[in-house]
């Protein structure tokens, strides 16, 4: 696969398959890739970001999906987008320079959370660092305040970012703030990608210039969102909110029942047939019940 110029339409955020004892498994990588392009298809990942449990999982995990991943998805999938982000610099650089080397089509770094940078330019540097450990790889800033507390705009920290980092390629802007979203977009290369990554929102983001999108619901309702895609840019947006809408309610019913990354994790599930597994610790499994509900609730959307 060649390295993608820039990332449009939709990307998966991968979840990481874990055996009943709570270890990676491997072999689901395969399947997971089929099921993916086959049934929602989606052809492009993110993978070992937040969906993926990746704060949860150790270096040598982190870099073993990497490698399943790209070794699994060649010839099948467009992108595998690796995040690399870690509280320690020096283990940033070091999954950086692994993605380079494992054939990864790109990588991406959320901003450091428990030592946070105090403003835009320490964010920038920490980023810079990273990105010089595998400078032929597009780039992108990985943006999530609500998980790492960082309240930097990411429109701030784009500001001259293409200056001190050349292979700059975009960002992955997970947050509900539309107005920093927009900024990021109107300030900056059209070149670039700028993905959202509320999926909820999406139609939204569209409308501000989003040329995709990254989420752990396309995992399980890509082939949906696609229709989302599909019917925005050939402008019926009437039906765009009509498939934007029903997603919502999707999501909507499922906050009610306790939607996080375990119930998540076991819809996907659910739905695949694939053995995700539990969440790690400190993450609990979820009512299996609940979950089963939400999937129902999916399902019927295809009767609609």
């Amino acid at each position: 696969m060649e390295i993608p110029k820039n990332l449009t339409g939709l990307v998966a955020a991968t979840f990481t398959p874990l055996t009943s004892q709570g270890e990676i498994n491997l072999p689901v990588i395969e399947p997971y890739v089929d099921y993916l392009v086959s049934k929602q298809g989606v052809r492009k990942v993110f993978v070992n970001g937040t969906t993926g449990e990746s704060v949860s999982l150790s270096l040598d995990e982190r870099k073993r999906l990497v490698e399943e991943w790209c070794q699994k998805g060649k010839d099948k999938l467009e992108a595998v987008i690796v995040h690399v982000g870690c509280s320690s610099l020096k283990d940033c650089k070091d999954l950086a320079r692994h993605a380079a080397e494992t054939g990864a089509h790109g990588i991406g770094l959320i901003s450091p959370s428990f030592f946070k940078p105090p403003n835009a330019d320490a964010l920038r540097k920490f980023l810079q660092e990273v990105s010089a450990e595998a400078p032929a790889l597009p780039f992108y800033y990985y943006h999530l305040p609500a998980m790492t507390g960082v309240k930097v705009r990411a429109s701030e920290v784009m500001e001259g970012i293409k200056d001190m980092i050349p292979s700059f390629s975009g960002v992955k802007f997970s947050d509900s703030d539309l107005l920093d979203f927009g900024q990021c977009v109107h300030k900056n290369p059209d070149h670039w990608s700028y993905l959202y990554g509320v999926d909820e929102q999406l139609l939204a983001a569209l409308a501000l210039g989003a040329d995709g999108a990254v989420g752990s619901t396309y995992n399980y309702m890509g082939s949906h969102m696609n229709k989302v895609l599909d019917a925005f840019h050939s402008g019926n947006l009437e039906k765009a909110r009509k498939y934007q809408f029903q997603m919502q309610e999707v999501l909507l019913f499922a906050i009610k029942n306790g939607f996080g990354l375990a119930m998540n994790k076991k819809i996907m599930s659910d739905l695949s047939g694939l053995s995700l597994g539990h969440p790690r610790l400190p993450l609990v499994p979820c009512d299996p019940a609940k979950a089963q509900t939400v999937v129902q609730k999916i399902l019927s959307m295809g009767e609609q």
